[in-house]
């Protein structure tokens, strides 16, 4: 896998798909004629693969044929027009615990439909739950149905529940998981219940399913008035607020930048052994009092306000994962690093470094 240095000159988005090309280049014809399926693909983990295939269709002509699952098609071409005319993408309206949408068999499934939405998480958990169950479930039949070759299901670092004290970087193979009586974990319970019906229908039915276990992230696309912190804090410094920490700060996160989330993602899609379940995040681990303090010095040292009120998510410690394993197997290494990452996402908000 090819790494690429930081860019010095002025950065602009032509850069990722530069970079995501040379990590690719070299995979990207074991896809050509391939026909897609996928869920989930007009939000923002869909978007980033989404660019880096299509600007690969368009320098290698590939053939590849990819169908989106939204429940707003026209929403995404209004936001997204050079992807939705792209001869490659075809968006179909449907809901992912119910459809049967498109013609023919597919080669691929890629399986990332989840509203990860802390305000639907808090207030309607059921349904958090049982969407990510449903979904995963009609996904599976869906594969079976239209005699996929191979299931990539796009799972979440929160299946191991709140991460121990003392355990820096958790691994794959740790067995812990979310606290199953507190509503909460509704989220992470279910992409954990996902998982295991991703496993039966591995070992029952044999289809080919990979799994990536995703933890936070940061890049161009991201909105910032969602309930990311990093974002919230990028917003604040570039509208010439404080930066606000509602709670004490001392929670643990790593960011991985989203152009090398795409990589990571269509190595595994393409490279991932039969089964495997790869951890995708970065072990650049820091307080979110610490990252308020570095996108503030960043982006022109705005003040940084820390409220210290308790933290209502559901992980207040450490979530920071092991990345040994998809750098082992699959030769993937992080290409930004998180001040990088953050000077992009604000570049690409507009801000004038």
């Amino acid at each position: 896998m090819t790494v690429m240095t930081q860019v010095q000159r002025p950065w602009a988005f032509a850069d990722d798909l530069d970079a995501m090309f040379a990590a690719l280049g070299p995979l990207w014809p074991e896809l050509r004629g391939a026909r897609i399926f996928m869920t989930g693909g007009t939000g923002f983990i869909g978007r980033w693969m989404l660019e880096a295939l299509v600007d690969a269709e368009r320098r290698l002509g590939l053939g590849i044929e990819i169908l989106l699952l939204s429940r707003d098609p026209d929403g995404f071409r209004r936001r997204c027009p050079h992807l939705a005319q792209s001869p490659l993408v075809h968006c179909v309206p449907g809901d992912v615990s119910d459809f049967s949408e498109g013609e023919g068999d597919f080669t691929h499934i890629i399986h990332a439909a989840t509203d990860a939405s802390a305000d639907l998480n808090r207030h309607d958990p059921r349904r958090m739950f049982t969407t990510i169950v449903d979904g995963t479930r009609r996904a599976l039949d869906f594969a079976l149905e239209r005699n996929c070759h191979r299931f990539f299901y796009l799972s979440s670092g929160a299946v191991y529940g709140a991460q121990p004290a003392g355990m820096y970087h958790v691994a794959e193979d740790w067995t812990g998981g979310p606290n199953c009586l507190d509503p909460l974990s509704a989220y992470g319970e279910g992409k954990r219940a996902a998982e295991m019906l991703c496993a039966i229908y591995g070992r029952q039915f044999g289809l080919d399913i990979v799994n990536a276990r995703i933890f936070a992230l940061l890049g161009p696309l991201l909105s910032l008035d969602i309930h990311f912190a990093a974002g919230n804090f990028i917003r604040d410094a570039l509208n010439g607020r404080k930066v606000r920490v509602e709670g004490a700060g001392t929670a643990v996160r790593s960011y991985l930048y989203a152009a090398d989330l795409a990589i990571w993602l269509w190595t595994i899609l393409i490279r991932g052994e039969t089964g495997a379940t790869f951890n995708v995040g970065s072990e650049e681990a820091v307080s979110i009092a610490d990252l308020a303090r570095r996108v503030a010095a960043i982006l022109g040292n705005a003040p940084v306000e820390i409220l210290g009120k308790p933290d209502p998510g559901w992980n207040p410690g450490r979530y920071v994962p092991s990345t040994a394993h998809i750098e082992g197997a699959l030769g993937v290494r992080p290409i930004v690093n998180l001040d990088e990452a953050i000077r992009r996402t604000a570049i690409w908000n507009g801000w004038q470094s």
